[in-house]
């Protein structure tokens, strides 16, 4: 099954599992502390499920902390983002033309489907039992009771609390219920059947469930739960929850002085006499491992308070959780910012003078004589750093170098001089309407940088041409080793001359090395020296109409001879393309096999013919 419509979410949820994973062990080192910090990291886990880290890497890669760019990301980030994304899908660097729409893939609208079944099954069943006790709020009567403590409270002070509290004809246990205007809900008959020492030490519990907000939380965690509700981990964690919340409110009962017996006997009574609150969001007093409170509230013990170093420890786990992701996002996104930022604030090089001709019948002929490597679609081009010229070239041509072979102002792989480069769109006759371009800069400039940006500016000027970039999955066939093993030669040392990475393939000169990724065809097959695998994809893909993908794991360069014709650019495959081409890997010891891939297209919005010169 392909992973490109579920990386990311496969990443979200394996990032929010291991950061689960690691609040469990956080928890289980904490658990001689005060249950109300163990609440807090299991809060934590749980907003981890609504706040992917792509979020935080995001905001890490806008930060500007360097003003030259930065060509490649450190060895620490990559690990990093690898570890974190183990669905991620491969990229594919350069990917043909295609003729052929893809086959539609019903299982993300099936999947969506069971999702969206499961969302709104949930959220029904938390709306209709909200709905049940707030009719059980509305319909009883106010209460009017103050709860005075004779010792010092949480703020040092002898206080008296009031709080809005109703008496309900239902037997529900006592309760809070609401999010931000919380009302006691107390059921008819508590007050003669419970003591008033236990009514007393029942009442402060729900009153620490309101000092703490715990019903606000409780919805917070509820939402993860509808959410992520194919997710057991979210459950999970909800349980844990309410346990230490309820564990919380245990200590500071007793801690503000309540008899340790008379408050596990006002809890057994409720339980005895009450129904269990049906929503975590509307806090009771009869939540979590019964059993296990009563025998902590019965011996007392006072939980360990977290100590300088425990806080320290505690507070550089919350640092780096969130300053981790953010510097993955520092370390990968600011040398493209920088780069982007710099190059917005310094004007591009433009040439000083160009001029553009369409060419004679005779000029065309002549040009589709020549060799392959002119820049699509024949012709040549001579470049010497204050001098770009074509010979008769294709407007498709032009665009493909622009936008595609040097859009970054660098020289790509030989082999990606082939004709099979993503562009789609435009009108006929920018396959047949061939023109020269003679320009000059203004100060000396690579070719990669001429045959780029440069020209990018040149044909926006001259031809009005605008593009797009869009990103689809397609139909592919993957580049694999065949059974009997690779026959590829290796090309050796000395073996063909190194290309400049900003002028491209040096001249071939008679009896010297033919250049590093050397590519040429005609009617014996197609011959290549010191090139890499990527570039025998990228014929392949010309010649099958389809992209191929590199699945061989092979790497350095290789010499092979591919016995294969090359058909004329933008012609549909056939089968006995096809079948030639098949026939010519086996040879090599190598296979396609169908597959599929992501494929960014240039796509061309809007061109015209040039305008005068």
């Amino acid at each position: 099954m392909n992973l490109t419509y579920f990386s990311p979410l496969g990443n979200h949820l394996w990032q929010s599992t291991l950061f689960a994973g690691l609040a469990g062990l956080l928890t289980l080192a904490l658990r001689n502390n005060r249950a109300r910090v163990r609440h807090w990291v299991w809060l934590a886990a749980s907003l981890k499920f609504v706040i992917p880290l792509s979020m935080l890497v995001a905001m890490g890669s806008l930060i500007r902390w360097q003003t030259a760019p930065k060509m490649t990301p450190s060895g620490l980030s990559v690990v990093m983002d690898e570890v974190s994304q183990p669905f991620a899908v491969a990229e594919v660097s350069s990917p043909p033309r295609v003729t052929t729409p893809p086959a539609a893939n019903r299982l993300p609208a099936v999947l969506l489907g069971v999702w969206a079944c499961g969302f709104l099954g949930i959220a029904c069943a938390w709306w209709i039992r909200w709905r049940r006790i707030r009719a059980a709020v509305c319909a009883g009567s106010p209460v009017h009771f103050d709860i005075s403590r004779s010792h010092e409270c949480e703020r040092g002070t002898h206080e008296c609390v009031r709080h809005k509290a109703v008496s309900s004809p239902t037997l529900l246990e006592p309760g809070i219920f609401g999010l931000f205007r919380p009302v006691l809900l107390l059921p008819e008959g508590i007050f003669e059947r419970l003591t008033p020492a236990q009514l007393e030490a029942v009442v402060a519990h729900e009153l620490c469930h309101i000092r703490h907000r715990d019903n606000l939380i409780a919805a917070i965690h509820m939402f993860v739960e509808t959410t992520f509700w194919f997710h057991p981990l979210v459950w999970w964690i909800g349980k844990r929850m309410v346990e230490e919340r309820e564990r919380a409110c245990d200590e500071e009962v007793l801690r503000l002085g309540s008899e340790p017996r008379v408050y596990a006997e006002g809890i057994l009574n409720v339980c005895r006499l009450y129904a269990e609150s049906a929503l975590a969001c509307v806090s009771g007093v009869t939540g979590s491992n019964l059993k296990r409170r009563i025998e902590e509230i019965m011996t007392n013990r006072m939980a360990v308070r977290l100590n300088i170093a425990q806080k320290a420890v505690l507070a550089a786990a919350v640092a780096a959780a969130l300053a981790a992701p953010v510097m993955v996002g520092l370390l990968n996104g600011p040398a493209i910012w920088a780069q982007s930022a710099q190059s917005a604030s310094l004007p591009r090089p433009k040439f000083e003078v160009a001029s553009i001709k369409r060419c004679t019948l005779d000029q065309m002929q002549s040009s589709r004589t020549g060799g392959r490597g002119g820049g699509g679609g024949g012709g040549g081009v001579i470049v010497d750093p204050g001098l770009f010229r074509t010979g008769c070239v294709t407007v498709r041509g032009l665009i493909e170098a622009a936008y595609i072979r040097y859009a970054n102002g660098q020289v790509p792989d030989p082999g990606s001089m082939l004709k099979n480069q993503p562009l789609q769109g435009g009108p006929d006759w920018i396959d047949s309407e061939r023109y020269t371009v003679d320009a000059r800069p203004e100060v000396p400039q690579t070719k990669a940088m001429m045959g780029g940006p440069m020209l990018q500016e040149l044909l926006g000027d001259r031809f009005k041409v605008k593009v797009h970039r869009e990103i689809k999955e397609v139909p592919a066939y993957a580049l694999v080793v065949a059974k009997s093993g690779s026959h590829l030669q290796v090309t050796k040392d000395g073996g063909c001359t190194p290309a400049d990475s900003t002028q491209g393939p040096p001249p071939i000169v008679p009896g010297q090395p033919l250049p590093c990724g050397y590519v040429d065809g005609d009617d014996d097959g197609i011959k290549a020296v010191g090139a890499t695998i990527s570039s025998l994809c990228r014929i392949l893909s010309s010649q099958l109409h389809r992209i191929v993908i590199d699945k061989t794991g092979l790497s350095g360069l290789f010499d092979y001879h591919l016995d294969l014709i090359v058909g004329p650019p933008g012609a549909p495959g056939d089968e006995g393309q096809t079948s030639a081409a098949m026939g010519a890997l086996q040879k090599l010891g190598l296979r396609v096999e169908p597959a599929h891939g992501t494929v960014e297209f240039i796509v061309l919005d809007h061109v015209e013919r040039p305008s005068e010169n």
